[in-house]
């Protein structure tokens, strides 16, 4: 019988091990982040074994083709291994001095950038995102308790244990990063319930997840990830770059939260369009749900195994697969409205060549990112230049979009005087 995991040890260990991260000068987080992502290359074989044997269990469990693309590590951590270096070469955020004033009565005040402290992060089957965590927090001087998938054990206690040999040989302590080393889901609900010792749950995973974390923790959760994502293609589209666009968004990487879910066209060029997108995108193995109107322009939908009637569901529905819905609209108002209704405010996006209607997109779409002629696929902390990311936020407080260095600290203020008295 395996031995009970005591959540307040962890915590505890995680609260000692941020105190110390909390004054580690920036030479030393980037030592130690090399020397992890060092272990990753030279221990790859070990890491990889590990990923194998969670890949051979996910097929006999029978996990879907996108679960196990998220699960796997092979082809990948070089990687992986690569985007720490990168995180390394980044600017520190912690100590950033920033709106600086000088009161009238000669105080200096100012804020200035200060990690979170501790963070629980509670995923599933990722387990890049092991790494991604912990290179994000150690760069900003956070602890973290990690809180994999079941899926994914060995893979994650392979890097965990890689990270923690990293930390050891450079001085800094192993407990900044802590793995749950259990399937049991009682740890979720202990870790949600773990206030004094943990400042922020981030969960990544599906709406399940996420709503149990809102409806059960007694600590800040921000919560992303999910993306049910949109374009509309605006009757002043450039209707060939468009279908790149698409494809590009649909079929690079299907099974990650910021492809393409559902594509609106103006009906001004739905005949002519829709049976171009489905030639070049059904080339690349995606199937279709088309809306009434988007089947009636279809020759011969009836005839073509890709093709279905979309269901009552399916403009609510994140595919993560090569699966593309097809909805043809009125126009702007019909496509903005659509999209307030069944997207989740991660990424959306128009084509277009008119700057007004492009310009009232963007003012109207209040998602996380927010796309003018550009695929949704670049979403992401890498391509916006943040490194690695830790989440994908589409709440509003703290942190929205890619949650990179800067979104995981916070501020203090900082004052200076000469013995100042309030009068």
């Amino acid at each position: 019988m395996t031995e009970p995991i005591d959540l307040n040890q962890i915590g505890q260990r995680a609260k000692a091990a941020a105190r110390i991260l909390a004054r580690a000068t920036t030479e030393q987080k980037n030592a130690a982040l090399y020397a992890i992502a060092d272990g990753l290359d030279a221990n790859a074989e070990r890491i990889l074994a590990a990923n194998r044997q969670d890949l051979e269990e996910g097929r006999a469990n029978g996990l879907t083709d996108a679960l196990l693309d998220r699960l796997s590590l092979q082809n990948r951590l070089a990687g992986i291994a690569k985007d720490v270096r990168q995180v390394a070469r980044l600017p520190d955020p912690v100590g950033e001095t920033f709106d600086e004033t000088v009161r009238p009565n000669g105080l200096r005040v100012s804020k200035r950038r200060t990690p979170l402290g501790v963070l629980g992060i509670i995923y599933e089957a990722r387990p890049n995102v092991t790494v991604d965590v912990a290179a994000l927090a150690l760069k900003t001087s956070n602890a973290a308790i990690l809180r994999g998938g079941s899926e994914t054990l060995r893979s994650n206690t392979a890097l965990v244990s890689v990270i923690r040999e990293a930390l050891a040989s450079c001085g800094l302590p192993a407990d900044s990063i802590q793995f749950i080393e259990s399937t049991d889901r009682r740890y979720v609900g202990e870790l949600l319930r773990l206030h004094q010792y943990v400042d922020m749950i981030i969960p990544r995973g599906g709406q399940s997840l996420h709503q149990f974390c809102r409806e059960n923790s007694t600590i800040p959760v921000i919560t992303g990830g999910i993306g049910i994502c949109h374009l509309f293609v605006d009757q002043s589209a450039d209707l060939d770059a468009a279908i790149e666009v698409i494809h590009n968004a649909k079929t690079q990487r299907p099974s990650v939260c910021n492809a393409l879910d559902t594509l609106l066209v103006h009906e001004a060029v739905a005949a002519g369009f829709i049976p171009r997108v489905i030639e070049r995108l059904g080339a690349s193995g995606v199937t279709f749900r088309l809306d009434p109107h988007a089947w009636a322009v279809t020759p011969n939908p009836s005839g073509d195994t890709r093709l279905a009637p979309a269901g009552p569901d399916d403009f609510d529905t994140e595919w993560l697969s090569l699966i593309l819905g097809i909805k043809v609209v009125s126009g702007l108002d019909e496509a903005i409205e659509h999209i307030y209704r069944h997207s989740t405010a991660h990424s959306d996006g128009i084509l277009t060549r008119d700057e007004a209607n492009a310009a009232r997109f963007v003012d109207e779409i209040d998602s996380a990112a927010v796309f003018v002629n550009a695929s949704t696929r670049f979403n992401d902390g890498g391509e916006f230049g943040l490194g690695a990311e830790i989440a994908v936020s589409t709440q509003k407080l703290h942190a929205r979009g890619p949650m990179g260095l800067r979104e995981l600290t916070t501020y203090k203020w900082v004052v200076y005087g000469e013995n100042h008295v309030r009068a």
